[in-house]
């Protein structure tokens, strides 16, 4: 029996995630759905003529879903749903802009892919990210190791990115790790950044560190802003790939995810940035770092701004 990926949105983001998934040849299927009648038809078409080109063997399945979960049968059995509907920033929004908007989406995606998915993993990737997950776990009401949302994969590629321009070095020589919430309360762990081995402080002045963590914080608002219209999604759909593919093989692969914490770092009850194992059944469990004493306090302070509003998420 093979593998069954869901990527629930056509747009820029959920397209892209879908041909991702698509070329690791892995799945057996990859289902594109959308609200906008034949557009996930017509670009599951396109992808599976790529197919002799690249050389792969999954199909791509479009399905277009209607308001009271017409279509969603398409995604029956699949083992992986990402979730990447709702509307993208525009410039000058910030991803808490989107909570009202994007709940009712989410919501109801995540009540179709209980009904029709009810063993999958879901991967939500919908803003505001952390906020978005809880609800996409009270909607399935799946246990909460299969609710994971992806945001630290983003984040510390992003960090990685400006680091190696930063130093002129190959991108593979350096290793980074953001933890805490996808936005304002993103805690970058310096600690654990190290170019060729070397601690980052060795070779960056705090201040210029600093304004990496910055340039990080605000990484999806320099592409909106460039963009003016959506946001980006090339390296949000490379995460969100792996991570779905982390699952499909069971690998145990350890990623910066959103994830529900219990206990560790002293935290518990929210979903929050953490390492974690990730495997068949979602998150195997979360990988406690070293942290500093102000990298602690940093999550732990996360830990309390996303905890407020993922209790309001409850009633959207």
């Amino acid at each position: 029996m093979g593998k069954k990926v869901t990527v629930v949105g056509a747009g820029f983001y959920g397209s892209t995630t879908a041909q991702r998934l698509a070329e690791y040849d892995i799945f057996d299927t990859v289902v594109l759905t959308d609200i906008v009648e034949g557009k996930p038809e017509g670009l599951a078409l396109d992808l599976n003529q790529s197919r002799p080109v690249e050389g792969f063997e999954t199909k791509v399945v479009g399905a277009t879903t209607g308001p009271n979960g017409e279509g969603y049968e398409a995604i029956e059995g699949s083992d992986v749903v990402i979730i990447t509907a709702g509307l993208p920033r525009k410039p000058g929004m910030s991803r808490m802009d989107l909570l009202g908007v994007n709940a009712k989406i989410v919501r109801q995606v995540s009540e179709n892919v209980a009904k029709y998915a009810p063993n999958a993993v879901v991967i939500v990737v919908s803003n505001p990210l952390d906020e978005m997950t809880a609800l996409a776990q009270i909607a399935t009401q799946f246990p909460k190791n299969r609710v994971l949302g992806q945001a630290g994969m983003l984040d510390t590629a992003r960090f990685t990115h400006f680091v190696a321009e930063t130093l002129s070095v190959k991108i593979g020589d350096v290793q980074t790790l953001t933890l805490g919430s996808h936005g304002d309360t993103m805690v970058p762990v310096p600690s654990r950044c190290t170019v060729n081995g070397k601690p980052l402080a060795e070779l960056l002045p705090a201040d210029k560190i600093e304004e990496l963590v910055t340039r990080t914080r605000n990484g999806g608002a320099e592409v909106v802003a460039l963009l003016k219209t959506g946001s980006a999604y090339y390296a949000p759909s490379a995460a969100a790939a792996r991570m779905a593919k982390a699952v499909a093989e069971d690998s145990g692969a350890v990623m910066p995810v959103c994830a529900w914490v219990d206990g560790e770092y002293g935290i518990s009850g929210v979903y929050l940035g953490v390492e974690a194992e990730i495997g068949a059944e979602g998150v195997r469990r979360v990988v406690e770092t070293k942290l500093t004493d102000s990298e602690l306090a940093g999550l732990k302070e996360a830990a309390e701004a996303v905890r407020a509003k993922q209790a309001d998420v409850a009633d959207l």
